[in-house]
């Protein structure tokens, strides 16, 4: 039997079979032989319940309960079950559960703060985390959010870690303040450089981008090293992509949706002249260059920059 608290403060014995019911439909499902255990299940018991297809393996002494079907987070917490009451999720299967970067993995990322056994399906993760970096989400144990941003800093492109910030911005799950303070402390972990540099395409308002053509052109420059420019700023009463207001260079970032009429070609060559005669220069770039000659366009920037 499982003692739980009653109305008045005191001990009651529960049934084992109902504090079981109670506890996998906090977590997805699934369970921790250990948890079986402190419900009052001894070893024999648990032995027949999964000879008798009541509790079905998923990890060494991680079982879900009643049938095989399990949801994604139910992996997930089976996967953090599995390598004992440390770990936490982290890296790529962290960023998804947050829902700031989904990708298909068939393999659970999780962090232990000493090397542990290999488990089959999960990759495991060394690492002493700080109380502040780690965290529950959706009843699962995982890193904080700014850990998992800096963990998969070391693993996700340049353009990719922007995305991930942006979409936490878009859920609402953003504050940059706790992401600056945890760098200051990263202690040379491989995606502290990675996560500094996305975070100055992502963070100043004034290169905040508006769309995937903006984003992907400022993350070349500022990959080159490049200054970095003001983005959709008002010039002689036009709005510009990007402007290096000392220098008096633009760059127009043309897709082709918003470019492929005459009556838009001539529009940008109007506005162009009238920019030209205010003294700035134009440069236009099209989303197929920026695809397939970026270095050539980092190298033109570069000179313009310098002229």
């Amino acid at each position: 039997m499982f003692a739980v608290d009653d109305a008045y403060g005191g001990k009651q014995r529960q049934p084992p079979d109902r504090a079981l019911a109670e506890l996998a439909a906090t977590q997805y499902g699934v369970v921790a032989r250990r948890q079986l255990v402190a419900l009052g299940l001894s070893p024999r018991t648990i032995d027949r319940r999964l000879e008798k297809g009541r509790l079905h393996p998923l990890h060494r002494a991680v079982y879900a309960v009643g049938h095989r079907v399990v949801e994604r987070r139910g992996h997930w917490l089976a996967a953090v079950l599995a390598c004992g009451p440390q770990a936490v999720l982290s890296h790529r299967s962290a960023a998804a559960l947050w829902g700031i970067r989904d990708v298909a993995q068939e393999r659970f990322d999780v962090t232990l703060p000493t090397s542990g056994h290999h488990r089959p399906g999960i990759t495991l993760h060394r690492a002493a985390l700080a109380e502040t970096d780690r965290t529950t989400h959706d009843h699962i144990p995982t890193t904080s959010l700014p850990r998992t941003l800096l963990d998969i800093a070391s693993l996700t492109p340049l353009d990719g870690v922007v995305r991930a910030l942006e979409e936490a911005e878009r859920r609402r799950l953003i504050d940059t303040r706790p992401i600056h303070e945890l760098l200051t402390r990263a202690n040379g972990h491989p995606g502290g450089g990675a996560l500094q540099r996305a975070l100055s395409v992502y963070e100043p308002q004034a290169t905040r981008t508006k769309s995937d053509l903006e984003r992907r052109f400022l993350t070349l420059i500022t990959q080159a090293g490049l200054p970095k420019p003001t983005l959709n700023t008002l010039v002689e009463g036009y709005e510009v992509d990007a402007l290096w207001p000392e220098q008096k260079l633009i760059v127009e970032l043309d897709g082709f949706a918003t470019h492929r009429t005459r009556a838009a070609f001539e529009r940008d060559r109007k506005r162009d002249a009238a920019l030209l005669a205010a003294g700035h220069r134009t440069l236009r770039v099209t989303a197929r260059r920026l695809d397939v000659e970026p270095a050539a366009i980092v190298a033109q920037v570069g000179v313009l920059l310098t002229a």
